[in-house]
């Protein structure tokens, strides 16, 4: 084969279940990273040779497993295991490994190592880069690029991470059934928190980072081959493919940010939305409404109507209303005002969103919807006042410029007013 690519891809696809199976076998994340690529450069050596083994995953687990107690032996100046080309050859040995393998495991251990990265003394952003690096495998440059950090204060905070957890001795048996719904949440929690680090591009660049997106993706549906019958993974994925439909129309040829009303939707992946579409339909056969589920049926809702004009706002409102019981939020509440304008007007919306500028002071989607209420009622003076708090708050060169839109279309009203 000339083409190795697929080296890569099997690599990669394998490496949360190898990953995860030599941590609990060592105990130990940076020895179980140690055997892991000590596994994969074997691979690279053997694979193109021999073609790809029948069970990646295992020959990696089982190499690496070896890998990693030779070079135990080995600082320990105890004996050696046999040479490499002995421990390489595995045409014998790999068929027997994979039926021994249970595919629980498989799931049980990747679990294990989403759980340990969001590990509850661990803040979001150690959470996040952490999954980046001993989940997903990306390389510290990529998540210091991703984050817009230097790569050495990135692998200060990985390294970091690695301390508290093993500091704190997490346990890595199989979570009891209530452990299991607890960490769910915290897991479930992350991989959105990753899709949007990608999706809204909050370390200030002005574009989306699909890469970051497609991670937490794969990891949603990770989980939900784990647990098929959890309705909220079904809404976590569906809402994650909801909105990475829509991100070639987001953003215009100058990275401007085009809003919702605004976007061109023949350029949304229709694929993503079927996926969606079905996801969360067979969510709601459940009926078990959750956060995730709730906000996925407010995409659906925007993804149904062919043209901006046929949303259900009055449903989008019910399902906020929903949400504002579930998990009360001043961001739930200020998304809510945004359905309550487009069926109710703008001051009803006003109305309802007075109340939050304490709690939102700083945060500059409130700023600016308030300033887009405010000049539908024609109150420029006001909006533009707004406007301006909203560029203070703003974190992307696209945030600003879209305000900076708003700003002039007041500036051009005021020119052609009489004196």
């Amino acid at each position: 084969m000339n083409d190795l690519s697929w080296i890569d891809q099997a690599l990669s696809a394998a490496r949360p279940q190898v990953v995860g199976a030599l941590m609990r076998y060592f105990r130990d994340l940076d020895t179980a990273e140690e055997a892991f690529q000590e596994a994969c450069l074997r691979a690279l050596k053997n694979w193109p040779q021999k073609g790809p083994p029948r069970d990646p995953a295992a020959w990696l687990i089982f190499v690496g497993r070896n890998a990693g107690v030779d070079d135990i032996r080995k600082r320990s100046r105890q004996q050696a295991l046999p040479d490499e080309e002995t421990l390489s050859d595995l045409e014998d040995t790999e068929p027997s490994m994979a039926e021994r393998l249970d595919n629980a495991d498989y799931r049980d251990d990747v679990l294990r190592l989403l759980f340990i990265c969001c590990h509850p003394d661990l803040p979001a952003t150690q959470q996040i880069a952490m999954a980046l690096r001993i989940v997903s495998g990306l390389t510290v440059p990529e998540i210091a690029r991703a984050f817009l950090v230097s790569e050495a204060a990135m692998e200060q905070r990985i390294t970091r991470a690695k301390r508290k957890v093993a500091a704190a001795g997490v346990e890595f048996e199989t979570p009891s059934a209530v452990e299991r719904v607890e960490r769910i949440a915290t897991v479930t929690a992350m991989v959105y928190l990753l899709f949007n680090e990608g999706y809204s591009a909050s370390g200030g660049e002005a574009h989306i980072r699909e890469p970051l997106c497609d991670e937490a993706i794969r990891l949603g549906y990770l989980l939900l081959r784990m647990y098929p019958g959890e309705p909220e993974l079904m809404g976590l994925v569906a809402l994650m493919l909801f909105q990475h439909a829509r991100v070639p129309a987001r953003l215009d040829a100058e990275g401007e940010i085009v809003l919702l009303d605004e976007q061109d939707r023949s350029l949304w992946r229709g694929k993503l939305m079927a996926e969606a579409a079905a996801l969360i339909e067979k969510a709601a056969r459940h009926s078990r409404p959750g956060t995730y589920q709730l906000q996925a049926a407010i995409a659906y809702e925007h993804a149904r109507a062919k043209q901006a004009a046929d949303t259900d706002w009055r449903a989008i409102d019910q399902y906020y209303q929903m949400l504002e019981t579930l998990q009360p939020s001043p961001v739930i509440t200020l998304n809510r005002a945004v359905a309550v304008s487009k069926h109710a007007g703008a001051a009803e919306a006003l109305r309802l969103i007075e109340p939050l500028s304490g709690s939102l002071d700083g945060y500059f989607h409130f700023h600016g919807v308030r300033g887009a209420l405010l000049l539908d009622l024609g109150r420029s003076r006001e909006a533009r006042a707004a406007f301006e708090k909203a560029i203070s708050c703003a974190n992307t060169t696209a945030e600003a410029s879209h305000i900076r839109r708003h700003l002039d279309r007041l500036q051009k009203g005021a020119e052609g007013m009489p004196a």
